[in-house]
C-alpha cells in the first residue's frame, strides 16, 4: 500500500485539536482546585524524571490548579543510615525507627530532599516553600502502635492543620511537605509518606491525590485496571491482588476518598509527562479509585 506524505497534514492537526478540546475540558473544571501529589520512588532519583516532574507541576499551577507535594525519599534515608552504621528495618512495610534513625531521617527527609525538590520548582520556574509537617503543627501525631513489635518513633496521625498550607498556595506558593510529625508532647515522629499526603488530601478537601510510584498502576494478570471503586479496591486486597507494598498506597486513597476526596490515581513516576496525561485525558497513564 502506498502511504503519501501529503495525507499526513489532515489527520495530525485533527488528533492535535482532539487533544486540545479534550484537555480544555479537563483544565476548565479543574481551575482552583487542589491536588495533592505524592512524590516517591525512582522518579526522585533519576535526573531526567526529576526535572520533568517539577516542570508539570509548574505547568499544572499555570494551569489554575494548586498543587501540593507531599514526598517520600526512602532510599535516600537507607543511604545516609547504612553510612553511619546504621542497618534500615522494615516490618510491615514500616521503618523501624530508634532515636537516632528518627534523627537522621529527619535531617534527610526535612533537610537535603525536601530542598532538593524545592530547588527543582525554582528552577523550572515555580515558587515553591518547603515545610516539614512539625512546621506550624501541619501533622499532629502519636506513637503508632503495632499488634505485635515496638516500631519505636514511627508515629499515627491523629490530626492535619492546613492553616499553613491554605496561606502558602493562596499567595502563589507551592508547598512542598515532608512527612515528619509531632505530638502533644512535642515528640517528633516518623510517618509514612503514602498516608500523609493522603490525610492532609482530606484535610484540604483536595479534587484529587495522586501517588507516583514505580508501577504504573494496580494489575491484575500483569494488565492495568484503569478505573476502580473502594469496594473493589478492598475485594482485590481480600484476594491478593493487590498485595505488599501497595497495600498502604491504596488504604490511604480509601482514608482521602471517604473523608472528601473526588478521586485518587496510581501512575508511574518514570513515565514523562503522566501526571499531565492522568489529569487532561479521558483515558489518562494510570489505575483511577473513586469512592
Amino acid at each position: 500500500m502506498e502511504f503519501s506524505m501529503d495525507q499526513t497534514p489532515e489527520v495530525e492537526p485533527q488528533k492535535k485539536r482532539a487533544l486540545l478540546r479534550e484537555a480544555l475540558s479537563f483544565i476548565q473544571g479543574f481551575t482552583g482546585r487542589i491536588v495533592v501529589i505524592k512524590y516517591g520512588g525512582a522518579a526522585m532519583v533519576q535526573e531526567e524524571f526529576k526535572k520533568t516532574f517539577a516542570e508539570d507541576v509548574v505547568l499544572l499551577q499555570s494551569l489554575g490548579l494548586k498543587p501540593v507535594i507531599v514526598h517520600g525519599g526512602g532510599p535516600e534515608v537507607n543511604r545516609v543510615a547504612v553510612t553511619h552504621g546504621i542497618t534500615p528495618k522494615f516490618i510491615d512495610g514500616l521503618r523501624v525507627t530508634d532515636l537516632e534513625s528518627l534523627k537522621l531521617g529527619e535531617m534527610v527527609l526535612s533537610g537535603a530532599v525536601n530542598k532538593e525538590i524545592v530547588g527543582s520548582l525554582l528552577a523550572a520556574g515555580g515558587h515553591a516553600v518547603g515545610l516539614s509537617g512539625k512546621d506550624g503543627r501541619l501533622v499532629e501525631a502519636k506513637k503508632l502502635e503495632h499488634e505485635t513489635h515496638d516500631l519505636g518513633y514511627v508515629g499515627e496521625i491523629t490530626r492535619v492543620n492546613p492553616d499553613l498550607i491554605y496561606t502558602l498556595i493562596e499567595r502563589g506558593y507551592i508547598p512542598v511537605i515532608s512527612p515528619i510529625g509531632i505530638g502533644l508532647d512535642h515528640q517528633t515522629y516518623n510517618i509514612n509518606a503514602d498516608t500523609a499526603a493522603s490525610h492532609i488530601a482530606a484535610a484540604l478537601s483536595a479534587q484529587k491525590v495522586i501517588f507516583l510510584t514505580d508501577v504504573r498502576g494496580v494489575l491484575m494478570d500483569k494488565k492495568l485496571i484503569s478505573q476502580l471503586s473502594t469496594q473493589e479496591v478492598e475485594e482485590l486486597i481480600k484476594k491478593g491482588v493487590i498485595n505488599g507494598g501497595m497495600v498502604p498506597k491504596v488504604e490511604g486513597m480509601i482514608y482521602a476518598l471517604r473523608h472528601g476526596v473526588t478521586s485518587a490515581h496510581i501512575i508511574s513516576g518514570m513515565d514523562h509527562h503522566a501526571l499531565i496525561a492522568e489529569l487532561f485525558t479521558q483515558k489518562g497513564t494510570g489505575t483511577m479509585i473513586v469512592g
